[in-house]
């Protein structure tokens, strides 16, 4: 398993994968930025660059991440969310057939290990407001403004 931390404009994040994918992405609290980048992990870091320029929409590098597989099925839910939309956490239920398993979706939104990547911010409460994010409310408003396509000044 690889490991690279890079800079970005919400803070250090690292990235930990192998020739299986990328298992890993999350903001560091502390830690310095790699001077090297691991080749199985170059890819991942171009794509985040790029995301953060403004200059990509989606992904397409392998994805491994663990857990449940009703942890997978909420992450695959997640990857359909376009660039640029939202939806709700009761939409997502809805989409996986079981509107009664709001809080297990919230949970498992939760638990995503791939920051940005599988767009866990991209999810808001049935009003439209803002709601838990594991990297503060300050940096889901980020990236949502990041992805609005109005490019106006603030969503919220």
């Amino acid at each position: 398993m690889e490991t690279v931390a890079i800079n970005t404009p919400l803070g250090i994040a690292q990235i930990t994968g192998d020739a299986n994918g990328i298992k890993q992405i999350s903001v560091i609290d502390e830690g310095e930025v790699s001077s090297e980048i691991p080749s199985v992990l170059q890819n991942a870091v171009t794509q985040l660059n790029d995301y953060f320029q403004g200059k990509r929409t989606h992904f397409d590098f392998k994805l491994n991440p663990k857990g449940t597989e009703f942890q997978q099925k909420v992450w695959q839910a997640l990857l359909e969310i376009p660039y640029g939309k939202t939806c709700s956490y009761m939409d997502l239920s809805k989409k996986l057939g079981d509107v009664k398993a709001i809080r297990a979706v919230a949970s498992a939104n939760g638990k995503n290990p791939l920051w940005i990547v599988v767009p866990c911010h991209r999810v808001i409460g049935t009003d439209g407001s803002l709601t838990g994010y594991a990297g503060g409310l300050w940096c889901k408003k980020w990236l949502l403004e990041h992805e609005s396509p109005s490019g106006q000044q603030t969503l919220f």
